[in-house]
């Protein structure tokens, strides 16, 4: 007779803590509150690809905010919607970001999407990577 697994339904209480805090954050647009709260000091940021100014994969809490003082003083975000978070385990989750954002320098307009799952170890994101539609 095959063993069934014991299977607890739905995340942990300290996971969906720091994933609805996070939502509730970045759809307040207290994104910056969030890092200082939510995460660990050696967090680790992954985009998808490098870009011009910064490589692929940041490591620490100071890098992460560089990472937003990049993204403040090049665009402009005109709308932005943020749905989820989706579970996965004990100890991630993802989160589906829409916007409309303006290059400061260029003026072009971009329609941009993007999910971002959040490693959580000890009540705090431990990594984030990002994952975009091109």
């Amino acid at each position: 007779m095959e063993q069934i697994r014991n299977i607890t339904m739905g995340p942990n209480d300290q996971l969906r803590q720091v994933a609805e805090q996070l939502v509730k954050g970045c759809r307040e647009g207290k994104e910056r509150e969030n890092l200082d709260k939510l995460y660990a000091e050696d967090a680790t940021s992954v985009e998808a690809y490098a870009g011009p100014e910064m490589g692929r994969e940041v490591q620490g809490l100071k890098a992460i905010h560089q990472k937003h003082d990049w993204w403040e003083s090049t665009m402009e975000e005109l709308e932005s919607s943020t749905t989820g978070p989706f579970y996965h385990g004990d100890d991630r989750f993802s989160v589906l970001f829409n916007a409309k954002a303006k290059n400061k320098d260029t003026g072009e307009v971009m329609d941009m999407q993007e999910t971002a799952t959040y490693h959580v170890k000890d009540g705090k994101i431990v990594r984030e990577e990002f994952f975009y539609a091109m």
